[in-house]
């Protein structure tokens, strides 16, 4: 029996886009995210569509639970303020996923955590494109990056 998988697919920068591919890539179906969340009844499922699809978006302390069931960073899936440096930091990493070949310098003036960041990314993007890291590597690490931790 051969079991096939798929690289899932970010169709677009949306919050309910990036948790879907947060779930697929680590292989849980909405009825086990949903299970997770507490979530009862018949339709306990169509909440997690809902989000998906950006019928709907989860509050802030659902989204820390879906990130916690995902084992990923909040910061990979919350709704982004493009006020803040460090949300936009987070957008472009997306961006990357919908834009294979997208890319960019940035040098913000005396935001040196975020500078930093875009570094260590850089660096990142380097040894998967010298197959140094795998894809999934790559995305693991992607999904689990916070500012200020490195």
């Amino acid at each position: 029996m051969f079991n096939f998988y798929t690289y899932p697919e970010l169709r677009d920068l949306s919050q309910g886009s990036r948790i879907a591919f947060a779930r697929q890539f680590r292989h849980k179906t909405q009825d086990f995210v949903s299970k997770e969340l507490g979530l009862t009844g018949e339709c306990k499922r169509r909440t997690m569509t809902r989000y998906e699809k950006g019928n709907r978006n989860p509050k802030e302390e659902r989204t820390k639970e879906i990130a916690k069931i995902l084992d990923i960073n909040y910061h990979s899936i919350k709704q982004y303020d493009f006020k803040d440096p460090t949300d936009i930091f987070y957008l472009f990493m997306w961006m990357e996923e919908l834009y294979p070949n997208f890319g960019f310098k940035m040098n913000l003036q005396g935001e040196d955590r975020i500078n930093n960041a875009f570094l260590i990314w850089n660096n990142m993007k380097i040894k998967r494109n010298n197959n140094e890291i795998t894809y999934e590597e790559y995305i693991e690490w992607k999904l689990n990056f916070e500012i200020g931790s490195e």
